[in-house]
């Protein structure tokens, strides 16, 4: 069995998990998700816990590997209809900065252009200063992803370090040409 997929998820007061036949749906105080079951997986839930359950074939592969991934994504499904996901992108560079424009934000990072970022279903963004910009929702991986495709409009380069990161990232510094000694 999975070690991950064994753990009960504790459900919060105002939280309810609804399980049907083909999925289970959160839903809480900032929203609701819904989620397809995979092969062989189900969901019992208690009054203040659910646990994840293999029907068939409980020491098959897939079959443990689907139950801690079942497992991870309703807890963050129940951790995010109850505080919500944020990932913070920082803009490095001369004259690189942020607007929000409506829903979306248009972005000034060296290209010849701004670049417009419009807005997600379920995402919001905001901006701090001129150079920070916060993605947050409910759904850990849609905000992950368009945190992500923000980022891929300019990455960070590794000799001056300009380019669009994540907050906490560390950027890995090359030391660049230097001169060779007149001998």
């Amino acid at each position: 069995m999975s070690k991950i997929g064994k753990k009960p998820v504790s459900i919060p007061s105002g939280v309810t998990v609804t399980v049907t036949d083909s999925g289970f749906t959160v839903t809480g105080p900032k929203g609701e998700l819904h989620q397809d079951f995979v092969h062989n997986i189900s969901i019992e839930v208690n009054e203040s816990e659910a646990v994840v359950v293999a029907t068939k074939q409980p020491n098959a592969k897939q079959t443990r590997m689907n139950l801690g991934l079942i497992r991870s994504l309703l807890n963050n499904m129940v951790e995010g209809v109850t505080n919500g996901f944020t990932k913070r992108l920082k803009l490095v560079g001369t004259g690189y900065r942020v607007a929000q424009r409506g829903q979306g934000l248009t972005l000034t990072v060296g290209f010849s252009h701004p670049v417009e970022v419009d807005a997600v279903e379920g995402i919001t963004f905001g901006v701090e200063g001129n150079d920070t910009i916060i993605v947050s929702g409910i759904d850990k991986h849609m905000v992950g992803q368009v945190a992500a495709n923000i980022r891929k409009v300019r990455p960070p380069e590794p000799y001056k370090g300009k380019g669009i990161r994540y907050e906490d990232e560390e950027v890995r510094r090359k030391q660049g040409k230097t001169l060779a000694k007149a001998a």
